[in-house]
């Protein structure tokens, strides 16, 4: 019998993974059925949304308390669901704030609960390690040096590798590209990621567009690509037709397109750093919340290092300007010397590349369905309508 899930995902990463596990479900196990929170990735790879968690995709800790009412809205949606239809496991894909309200909603039913992407408890918020360990039948960690943390806090868990490794594909070549959207093959050409939220992106645009003004200023033919993540409003990213230099220009929904024609990366921090990592493309990290989230969040992160490339590489091998640091002037200044400074930029690509090396992803997606299609083999048998 083909096995049911019910999943959820709450963020665009989140959403581009669930895509490529259900894919990679329903070729172990083609009449494999998958319900759940989700997004286009999600639904276009087979699954059928229960909800869209695009009004749910909000970052920092006061964000999530405006989504509340629509927290309990979708929380209860799923669990009726479970109840009536009995899956046979639930996988959550990172998205915390949400996901542990479901992760116990779900054990309390008897369902088991797979963990795929887990929060970053290493980072911030080391507690939560016990909340998990509570409900979780088994963790799925993407980065090698998490199997550790998960095994020694007594969570079952397993290293299956980095899906991104798999995705970070572009669909184009630089020269391709840069021509289709009337750009020099030749010029020193800047990618600007401001992040995947519209949060993210009020925090950043700006200022990152305030710096490529003095990048050009520097580098009179710099050119520059702002990367606009697909489903996010498109008012702030009018801005550029105005603030950035002349010529520039946004692309919606091909980031790693836009990563491979740079020859510089500007990008929030987050997922996007991985994936600049994994085009080989030095970068500058950049981050930036309200200040009394600042203040807040200072007194929970337990690491130095905010960047993840940076975090998985064990040393600072690209900048980070966090909160007051994240100025224009900064973020050019770092932009200049890369484009400038060939020995530094091969300095930076050494140490990008121990990063895809810890990264192991090859068969990420694969490995993380095999191992959800074994826990849901262990359910107990499914109640009738009678029960």
């Amino acid at each position: 019998m083909s096995a049911r899930l019910l999943l959820s995902c709450g963020e665009p990463s989140g959403d581009l993974y669930a895509g490529a596990l259900l894919r990679e479900l329903r070729a172990i196990d083609p009449g494999v059925s998958v319900s759940g929170l989700g997004g286009p990735e999600f639904a276009s790879a087979g699954g059928h949304l229960l909800e869209d968690y695009r009004d749910l995709a909000v970052t920092g800790l006061t964000g999530p308390l405006a989504s509340m009412p629509r927290y309990f809205s979708t929380w209860r949606r799923l669990v009726r669901f479970a109840r009536r239809e009995r899956p046979d496991a639930l996988v959550l894909i990172d998205f915390p704030d949400f996901n542990f309200f479901a992760g116990r909603s779900l054990h309390r039913l008897g369902i088991p609960v797979v963990y795929y992407i887990s929060p970053q408890v290493w980072a911030w918020r080391p507690k939560r390690l016990a909340t998990i360990r509570s409900f979780a039948a088994r963790v799925l960690v993407i980065f090698p040096f998490e199997e550790a943390i998960y095994r020694e806090g007594g969570v079952p868990v397993e290293f299956v590798g980095h899906p991104l490794v798999e995705l970070a594909r572009s669909a184009l070549d630089r020269h391709t590209f840069l021509s289709r959207h009337g750009l020099s093959t030749s010029a020193p050409t800047v990618a600007i990621l401001p992040g995947s939220r519209n949060n993210e992106v009020s925090h950043h645009l700006p200022d990152l567009l305030r710096a490529a003004t003095l990048i050009r200023r520097s580098l009179s033919t710099a050119q520059f690509v702002v990367a606009r993540a697909p489903n996010l409003s498109p008012e702030p990213f009018a801005t550029v037709a105005v603030d950035a230099p002349s010529g520039s220009i946004v692309v919606e929904g091909e980031a790693d397109t836009v990563l491979a024609a740079a020859d510089v990366v500007l990008t929030a921090s987050g997922t996007a750093t991985v994936q600049t990592a994994l085009h080989d493309k030095p970068m500058v990290i950049v981050y930036r919340v309200s200040p009394l989230e600042y203040r807040l969040l200072r007194r929970l992160i337990t690491v130095k290092m905010v960047g993840m490339v940076n975090l998985i590489a064990g040393e600072l091998i690209v900048p980070e300007l966090i909160q007051d640091a994240f100025t224009p002037d900064a973020v050019a200044r770092e932009a200049v010397s890369m484009l400038t400074d060939p020995g530094r930029v091969e300095r930076i690509r050494a140490g990008l590349s121990r990063v895809r090396e810890r990264l192991d992803g090859s068969g990420a997606s694969r490995r993380a369905a095999e191992a959800i299609l074994k826990v849901a083999s262990t359910q107990r048998p499914r109640l009738t309508t009678n029960d």
